[in-house]
This record gives structure tokens, sequence and C-alpha cells, in this order.
């Protein structure tokens, strides 16, 4: 099947469309957004030449099972699903941090600790600790959203310093944060998997923040198998995870980390067959349920149908 590497729809009532790393997103009549989730693939703020098939309807269908499942917790921008690929909701004036949330040490924090760091984004780490260990309490490492190029490490205290967020707006994301993890851990555990670390982004209208984007997918978290986690810690083996990791790992075997004069490895068909075996994995891991590929003939097709049908119902 051939992978959705970008779109260029032109729906009723469309305003503006800006297209990120991994997501199109077309505004509608000032009032929603639509947001294609296409099967472009990122890493280290990168994204990779070749697309992924299935991608694209592995996240959103995660994100969609994900935010219905904790909307009581927080109210969210999602006001219809009218497409596997596609999400469409009311628009939010975001706020420009992601709460990234750890409850274990792995990936970019192992990554500043084992550099000899004790601090991420203000928060103190102990001493001793091993990659992938568990964390006293779960910790939130903020980042800077970045509409271009990488997103930085920042502190609480420089968010409010440099007034980013206001005092009583960032307790309200902190405090969501913390509850959308628990959750998270919880449904997880459901599935034998630990949430190791994950992000959320939020928005407002009006008085009112909403969880914005998506959560609690394989390209915003980390999971690890629980089955076996502590074993493999006591014995210093790597642990059996599920996230986009497999990814970064490989391109930092082929000497690609993002950074300047790095070139991307070439991503043979096998390897772009393997990666979109591996997420389709990660779907039916993290949700229980059997993945079911979409293989209509003319997807861009199928998805135009389906998301004008849907803002005709949203306009009357």
């Amino acid at each position: 099947m051939k992978a959705i590497k970008e779109t260029k729809f032109n729906f009723p009532k469309q305003t503006s469309f800006y297209k990120g790393k991994v997501r199109d997103v077309y505004t509608i009549d000032e009032r929603f957004m639509a947001m294609v989730v296409t099967d472009r693939i990122s890493a280290f703020d990168v994204v990779l030449p070749e697309a992924i098939p299935f991608k694209g309807q592995v996240l959103n269908q995660i994100a969609a099972k994900f935010l219905s499942g904790t909307k009581d917790i927080v109210p969210n921008w999602v006001v219809e699903v009218p497409d596997e690929m596609v999400t469409v909701g009311r628009i939010c004036e975001p706020f420009k941090v992601e709460m990234v949330i750890r409850g274990y040490l792995a990936g970019h924090a192992w990554r500043e600790y084992s550099a000899g760091k004790r601090s991420v984004c203000g928060v103190s780490l102990p001493e001793g600790l091993k990659e992938n260990d568990k964390l006293p309490e779960p910790i939130i490492t903020p980042t800077t959203k970045a509409s271009v190029g990488h997103d930085e490490d920042i502190s609480r205290e420089d968010i409010l310093s440099k007034g980013i967020v206001s005092i009583t707006d960032y307790d309200a994301l902190e405090n969501y944060t913390r509850a959308l993890y628990q959750r998270g851990t919880e449904m997880a555990a459901e599935r034998g998997l630990i949430l190791v670390d994950t992000k959320y982004e939020f928005g407002k209208v009006g008085d009112t923040i909403y969880l914005i984007d998506e959560i609690h997918t394989p390209d915003s978290s980390r999971y690890f198998y629980a089955d076996g986690y502590q074993e493999r810690q006591n014995s210093g083996e790597a642990q059996k995870q599920l996230s986009k990791e497999f990814v970064r790992r490989w391109l930092i075997e082929n000497g690609f980390q993002g950074k300047d004069g790095q070139s991307v490895p070439e991503m043979t068909p096998a390897i772009v067959e393997s990666i979109s075996e591996r997420y389709i994995e990660l779907y039916e891991q993290i949700t229980g349920d059997k993945f079911v590929k979409n293989e209509a003939e003319n997807v861009v097709v199928r998805i135009e149908q389906n998301v004008s049908a849907c803002i005709e119902r949203l306009l009357g």
C-alpha cells in the first residue's frame, strides 16, 4: 500500500493550512481544525525521507481511544473522528510548552544523566540510578514548543519568569499532566505494560483549558513490557519496549542523531515494512484491539469524502 506522505486538500470553508512534522492541519471556518495524521515519520526532530504505511491510522486511532478514555479528567479538543487518519476538533490557542512527564529514567533523560547531569529541567535526580530505573516519583520535564527546529528543555522557573505561561495556568497544566499520566499508567497496566514517559499538549478557549493533539501513542510515549521488567533491571538487560525508540536506535546505530553534517541512513523497503509492522504491533498491544487495515483503493479520496461530510454536518 502506498503511504500518505503529504496532503493538499481544499475542504469546504477551509481558511488556512499548516504542515507539521507528521500532521497536516486544515482550519475550517476559523472554528474547527481537521488534523490529518499522515504516514510521515520523524526522529530527532527530523522528518525522515520515507513514509510508513498505516502509521497515520495507528496514531490517530490510538489517540482517539485514549482521548475518549481521559475526557473525565480534562476536556479535550476532539469533536469527531470522521476517518481512520483524521480527527476534527475545536480550535484552541496552544500553550507554548509541551508537558513531558517521566516515571522512569529512559530516553533523553537517561542520555542527559549518563552524560553526568543530575538535573533535568530544574528537577534534581538522585545518584546511583541505572538506565530504565523507576524514579522515586514521576517528574515533569517540560520543553519549549518550537515551530521549527528542536524543542528545548526548560524549567518550571523559566517558564514562569519568562511569562510563557501564567502561574495559575501552569499549576493547572501540572495537575492535569499528573492525573493523565496516572490514568495512562492504569490503562497500560491492564495491557501488561508500563507507561514509562509521555508528553501532553494543552490549549485554551476563553478560560477553559483543553487537552490537544495526541496522547499515549508510540510517537509521544514510551512503554515497557511489565512482565520481566524487574528481572531485566536486576541483570542489566535492555528492557523490552513499545515506542518509537526502536527507530531512534536504528538511526543512532547508523550514525544519525539529527546533528549537522549527518545523513539519514537509507530506508530500504524492508526497513520501511518492518517499521510499519512494529507500529501495527504497538497498536494491538497498547489498545488490546485487532488492527484493521483500511486498504481503500484511493486513501486520499476516502479522506476527502469523509472529512467533507463531517464539515457539512458541523456547519449545517
